[in-house]
Parts: structure tokens; C-alpha cells; sequence
């Protein structure tokens, strides 16, 4: 039978290539070190567990709770945007809760997508910034995704070619999954060109809390008038080490933070209210736990950085993001960032995520997860090091796939 229209859209996921030979090498008895899913292992923060238990002995929380966030949780993040960014939002208007940042770039999509939409996306980026516009009817338009002043040549040349014109522009800073990080300027100078141009911003700052040098991340809501084009996304998944409880936000424009709501309201029902009330509690906290997750992936980053060049495979540091963006060996980038990920299951026990997944762009290279403990992560790069330096002999019957096209 033919697949249907919104199936046939998508290509197939990549990374399911990677996750089924990973499970078979596991039901053979291979230790897998597994630096492919961003899953965090960090567990999280136990007075959020404790508050989330309290909160669930009430029956009364067991009913529906709110599509767009119970009032305290809007509060609450309101209240962490002035803090953190000195953004002010009302959080009755300008606020809405996700079931995490994915569902609510997906939900976005739905809610503002008219077919044939022209969609400005970074390319390599997170798969859903694409995909939830495809799903939705929208055609992607790839831009460059490091932020400096190649960025913007591009932009012009899609606003002059594009038919029609396009409607948003997606950033994602600090990226995931290349781990650049943008300055303020460099929004000032994008909101500068969404005005000039009437287009809508879709800001990932999903990353926003885990950096490891210089100044905080900024948000693009900072600069003045941004509020007027932007919509924000945060997620507590890596920030409070929440991945599993599925919490996020929304913020920004008032117009588009009601179309996102309208479209929740007819498909959820909201987060379970003790986990919204839980996520209350951790961001009206003092920070601690939010500094304690950052400095375990910088250690993490730091180990991974110095093992894995002394093992032959440079890994640039990255300032941000729970993720190390890095070049596929030369000896080894004619096969492709699939068949090389493939290779380092089967012939060193360690799962990487191919650049592919995140766009064509990203093929010549592999993102490492920060998600295994230091000694884990030594021992990949050992493992690495044995696997490069015997492949001229347990690699002379490998062909890539490209290497007939």
C-alpha cells in the first residue's frame, strides 16, 4: 500500500539505523558506551522528586489539568525571564507550557503553516526545527547555521527568490547539534532583518543554562522590539535534568503565543498538574542545582576533549550545549557520518549520533552526548584509538555507500 501523504514526507530516521545495531551488539553482551541520544543520565534533583511526591498524594491533582500551564508555572517562568535575561512577559498572555520544546516547535508549525509556507532553517540543526514545518505542508529553505556574518547574505538572496516570501526564520543558540553560541549583536542584527522583512523568529533555546565559558547565552528577547516577531522555546529537560517529565515553554509575541494555545487546547490537556507544580518548585529555586548540572558536563566535556585527542580524534571544546560537534577522522570521512557511526558500534563499542541526521550539511561529521560518566567516556576514547589504529587490517572489506554514485 502507498504511505500516506505526511509519511511520504519524512525521510527515514537515520539515527534508528544506528539504535537497532546498538540493541543487537547489547543482546550479544557488548558494553555499549553510548554517547548518541542526548538522554541525560544525571538524575533529577531530589527536592524536585520530593515536591513532585507531595503534590501527587492529592487526588485532586489526578484530574485534567491546564493546556497552557497552571497559573503558577506561567509565573514562574515569567518570574525566571526577568532574572536570567531581564525579559519582562506576561504570563497570562505571553506564556505558554510544552510538553517540552519539541511539542512546541511542532505545535507551532500546526498552528501558523498554510501550505507551501517558506520556512528559513538552519541546516544542520535538531531534525523536529524541519520536520514539524514539513509535517505541516511548509517547504524548508536551509541556511547557514554559524552565527557570524555569513549568515545573512543567504537570508537576503531567500527573501529575494523565495515564492512566496518566507514566513519565519528558526534559530537555535547555543545549537544543537553544533554547539555555536550567539552573541547579542548577532540578534540585534537578525531582528533588524525579520522587521525589514516582516518575518517571524522561532527561537530553540533549549541551552540555554548549559555553558561552559565566557558570558550566559543570551535570548534573543532581549533586544528591544524583539518581542514584536519572536517566540521563544526553553525546556527543563537538561537544565534541571527533567527529560522524562516532558516540560517546556513557549514565550514571546502575544499573537503567536495565542495561536500556539488555540491549537494545544483542541490536542492536549497539559502536563500531569504535580509535574507542573514540581517544575514550579525548581524554577522559583536558588540556581544550585541548575550550576551543579553545568559543572558535570564541563568536566565531561574537558575529559572527552583531552581523550579523545590523545586518541587521534580531534574534538573541538564546545562552550555550550550537552553535545561536541566533531569532524569525522579524514582516514575515515569518505564513508559518510551512517556507515562511520555503524563502524564505531561494531568495531569499538561506542554509539555516536551521525552528523546526516541533522541535515545534509552535517554529513562530514558525528555528535558525541556528554550522557556517560568520565570513566566511560576514557575508556570510548580507548577503544577509539585501538579500533583507528588496526583499521587498515579489519576495514580492507568496507565499501562506502557513496562510493557508486
Amino acid at each position: 500500500m502507498e504511505e500516506f501523504h505526511k509519511v511520504r514526507r519524512l525521510p527515514p530516521y537515520v539515527f534508528e539505523q544506528v539504535n537497532r545495531l546498538k540493541a543487537s551488539a547489547r543482546a550479544g553482551g557488548a558494553d555499549i558506551i553510548d554517547l548518541g541520544m542526548g538522554n541525560p543520565d544525571l538524575p533529577t534533583p531530589q527536592a524536585i522528586v520530593d515536591k513532585l511526591c507531595e503534590v501527587v498524594q492529592d487526588p485532586r491533582t489526578h484530574r485534567y489539568s491546564s493546556s497552557k500551564g497552571i497559573p503558577g508555572l506561567r509565573r514562574a517562568q515569567a518570574a525566571y525571564y526577568a532574572r536570567r535575561f531581564g525579559v519582562k512577559l506576561n504570563p497570562d498572555t505571553q506564556v505558554v507550557a510544552t510538553l517540552g520544546s519539541k511539542e512546541g516547535f511542532a505545535n507551532m508549525a500546526q498552528a501558523i503553516t498554510a501550505p507551501g509556507d517558506v520556512i528559513l532553517c538552519p541546516n544542520p540543526t535538531y531534525p523536529i526545527h524541519a520536520f514539524g514545518f514539513l509535517m505541516a505542508g511548509g517547504v524548508i529553505r536551509s541556511m547557514s547555521v554559524e552565527p557570524d556574518e555569513s549568515f545573512f547574505p543567504p537570508l537576503e538572496r531567500a527573501v529575494r527568490h523565495s515564492i512566496p516570501k518566507p514566513l519565519a526564520l528558526i534559530l537555535n543558540y547555543p545549537s544543537n547539534p553544533t554547539a555555536f553560541v550567539a552573541t547579542l549583536d548577532f540578534y540585534k542584527d537578525v531582528i533588524a532583518f525579520a522587521k525589514k522583512h516582516d518575518i517571524i523568529v522561532l527561537s530553540d533555546l533549549a541551552y540555554s543554562e548549559i555553558y561552559f565559558d565566557g558570558a550566559p547565552p543570551p535570548s534573543v528577547l532581549e533586544v528591544p522590539g524583539a518581542m514584536d516577531v519572536t517566540v521563544e522555546f526553553t525546556s527543563m529537560s537538561k537544565t534541571f535534568s527533567m527529560p522524562g517529565w516532558r516540560m517546556g515553554f513557549a514565550v514571546g509575541n502575544e499573537r503567536l503565543i495565542a495561536a500556539l494555545t488555540r491549537v494545544k487546547s483542541y490536542l492536549d490537556y497539559g502536563a500531569f498538574t504535580p509535574i507542573q507544580v514540581a517544575a514550579t518548585h525548581a524554577l522559583n529555586g536558588d540556581g544550585s542545582d541548575i550550576a551543579e548540572v553545568r559543572n558535570v558536563y564541563k568536566r565531561r566535556r574537558d575529559v572527552m576533549v583531552e581523550s579523545f585527542g590523545k586518541a587521534g580524534f580531534d574534538v573541538p571544546p564546545p562552550a555550550a550545549t550537552m553535545f561536541a560537534w566533531a569532524k569525522i577522522p579524514e582516514k575515515f570521512r569518505h564513508l559518510g557520518s551512517l556507515e562511520f557511526s555503524k563502524l564505531l558500534v561494531e568495531k569499538a563499542d561506542v554509539a555516536v549520533a551521525p552528523g546526516i541526521g541533522f541535515g545534509e550539511m552535517g554529513d562530514d561529521y558525528v555528535r558525541l552526548a556528554l550522557v556517560e560518566n568520565e570513566h566511560r567516556i576514557r575508556q570510548a576514547a580507548r577503544n577509539i584509538k585501538k579500533f583507528m589504529s588496526t583499521a587498515d587490517e579489519t576495514m580492507h572489506n568496507v565499501i562506502s555507500l557513496n562510493a557508486h554514485r
